[in-house]
């Protein structure tokens, strides 16, 4: 069996109530839920929050909230990792056998269910590997980023600042939207950043963090761009 993961905390300072908050005329959590839906390769799929507004909202959009997340995994300083790794123990302790589990962020609104079908289809394929998660390009040479002083600024790559963006190698970065993973391999130490994972590359266009409301704002005006595009 698989299941999704949806972390959902109720505590969002930057942008508060962040997770329900209307997103092109849905909570914010609710496309995560859908594309989930949309994948049809989840046996459950579940939303984790210590939030019992959020933990409504799921459940109108068709989510499993089986637990209110405790208040040691709910605090500014919890990673991922251990609130996925506890939905996974709660599901096993209830006697549901599952084989693959999928980290779904509730902040991303420009996911496609095709790329979480990439990401299920590799780690199939791969049986060597752990995890898939998505990754983006960086829309310009790493190699060549500045740090400001009090002063002016100064080359973070003194050695590369002067050279062409074709002779530097491109890098990537988490897309932090899914990240899949074999249920054994998540109770593990194994780590998501290394040899374990593969890279499932998306483009720039549906990729957009959401922490600031100007990231909120660009993130509406891609996703709207995106349904245009789709419509024609």
């Amino acid at each position: 069996m698989n299941i999704a993961i949806i972390p959902a905390r109720g505590g969002s300072k930057r942008i508060p109530k962040k997770n329900i908050r209307p997103f092109a005329g849905k909570p914010l959590i609710a496309h995560s839920i859908q594309v989930a839906q949309q994948a049809k390769i989840f046996d459950h799929i579940m939303v984790s929050t210590d939030s019992d507004e959020i933990a409504e909202v799921a459940r109108e959009y068709g989510a499993e909230v089986p637990f209110i997340r405790p208040e040691n995994l709910a605090d500014d300083f919890t990673g991922t990792r251990p609130v996925t790794n506890h939905a996974i123990q709660y599901y096993l302790k209830q006697g549901i056998d599952l084989n693959y589990a999928c980290c779904i962020y509730a902040t991303a609104p420009l996911l496609t269910a095709e790329y979480l079908m990439q990401g299920y289809q590799a780690l199939q394929a791969q049986k060597d590997k752990a995890f898939a998660f998505s990754v983006c390009t960086f829309p310009f040479p790493v190699q060549r980023a500045l740090k400001q002083h009090n002063t002016g600024v100064t080359a973070m790559f003194p050695e590369s600042i002067g050279k062409r963006s074709q002779d530097l190698e491109e890098a990537f970065h988490d897309a932090g939207q899914f990240y899949w993973g074999r249920v054994e391999d998540y109770l593990s130490k194994k780590g998501m950043f290394s040899e374990h994972s593969v890279p499932i590359m998306m483009p720039r266009f549906l990729v957009q963090d959401i922490d600031t409301l100007e990231d909120w704002h660009t993130a509406e005006l891609m996703y709207k761009a995106h349904q245009l595009k789709e419509s024609e």
